[in-house]
């Protein structure tokens, strides 16, 4: 890990300071960034999506969805956990800690704003620092590399239509369109941006392509910050009347990432994976492509929106939590490969 990504942690907390300091000091400016949009897009934040999004992207290649079924159970246990139980368990913890145990110490007006972001930020699996764990795990680069590709070519078709249900189920009305602008804006818009990029770079040879990918690799944590700094200059002035919402809205996040990363890890030695491959499947099962949710949050709902926040309390707890299961996974090795021998 770089030091941007090792101390990521860090530098969202600078963000928020920074980014509350200048929504108090200089709100004209910071109000005016907030109405530069077209068709519910803003401008400024739709440029730093995609200069974050882009280089990671650029890693994932698409040619690799062919290898799916040499790892066959570990892909299935990992589709089962992105698809089918991470997006409903979080709207399940949302309605449980948001609408229930913290509703009482929580603004009444941002509750489905809330829980709204929490589903957005689940829906999506994680794209780029998925590698960055799998690497830290010593997991299977191919399986890493098919699985991510994969989630990549489902997450096309199935986040909206998730999202667009859960949100329904939650009682949250979402403009579709909006939703569908997102989704082409901020995945099929990149990915196709990323592939002919990538395809151009390669035909250069391995080397030029792996030079790009260093040059280009801070260009994405660079605009995450930028984009933070916006938000929580926009969100600075409910942070400041209600501290604890950030560690209320952390709950149900640390929750979900704990158990689905469990849940995939234990599956995995259930039905009698690898280690190096269960590794990786966990991690993707638990972890969140953030970057995507941050983003469909500010279209749908706005800058000042509980959904916007939720999503960045997502990016500012990514890190050390998914740093803590590395360490039990790799801890954890004697016992799960004492559990393929029986």
């Amino acid at each position: 890990m770089n030091v941007f990504e090792r101390y990521l942690t860090v530098w969202v907390f600078l963000c928020i300071v920074v980014g509350i300091a200048l929504g108090q000091a200089l709100p004209g400016p910071v109000q005016a960034i907030g109405g530069m949009e077209v068709a519910k897009v803003n401008l400024p934040v739709g440029l730093l999506i995609w200069v974050m999004v882009i280089p990671m992207l650029l890693k994932v290649d698409f040619g690799a969805l062919h290898q799916v079924r040499q790892h066959w159970r570990g892909i299935g246990v990992t589709l089962f956990i992105n698809w089918a139980v991470k997006p409903f368990s979080m709207a399940l913890l949302g309605w449980i800690f948001i609408r229930h145990v913290f509703a009482p110490w929580l603004p009444a007006a941002q509750l489905d704003s809330y829980i709204a972001g929490l589903i957005l930020l689940a829906a999506a699996p994680c794209t780029a620092m998925v590698f960055v764990w799998s690497r830290l795990t010593h997991g299977h680069p191919l399986f890493t590399l098919s699985q991510v590709a994969l989630n990549d070519t489902i997450m096309v078709f199935a986040f909206a239509p998730i999202v667009g249900l859960l949100l329904g189920l939650s009682s949250i009305t979402v403009p579709w369109a909006t939703l569908m602008t997102s989704v082409v804006l901020y995945i099929v818009i990149p990915v196709v941006i990323a592939q002919l990029w990538r395809r151009a770079l390669l035909a250069r040879g391995q080397a030029a392509f792996d030079a790009a990918l260093e040059k280009i690799g801070p260009w994405s944590v660079t605009a995450l910050l930028l984009t933070l700094v916006l938000l929580f200059a926009f969100q600075g002035e409910a942070i400041l009347r209600e501290p604890l919402v950030i560690a209320m809205l952390a709950v149900p996040i640390l929750i979900q990432v704990l158990f689905n990363s469990a849940l995939a890890y234990w599956l995995n030695r259930r039905v009698g994976e690898a280690h190096n491959v269960a590794c990786p499947s966990a991690l993707i099962g638990a972890s969140n492509f953030f970057e995507l949710a941050v983003a469909a949050a500010i279209s749908l709902f706005g800058f000042e929106s509980g959904a916007a926040l939720a999503t960045v309390v997502g990016v500012l707890i990514e890190v050390p939590v998914m740093l803590l299961v590395v360490r039990v996974v790799n801890r954890s090795k004697g016992w799960y490969e004492a559990g393929l021998t029986r």
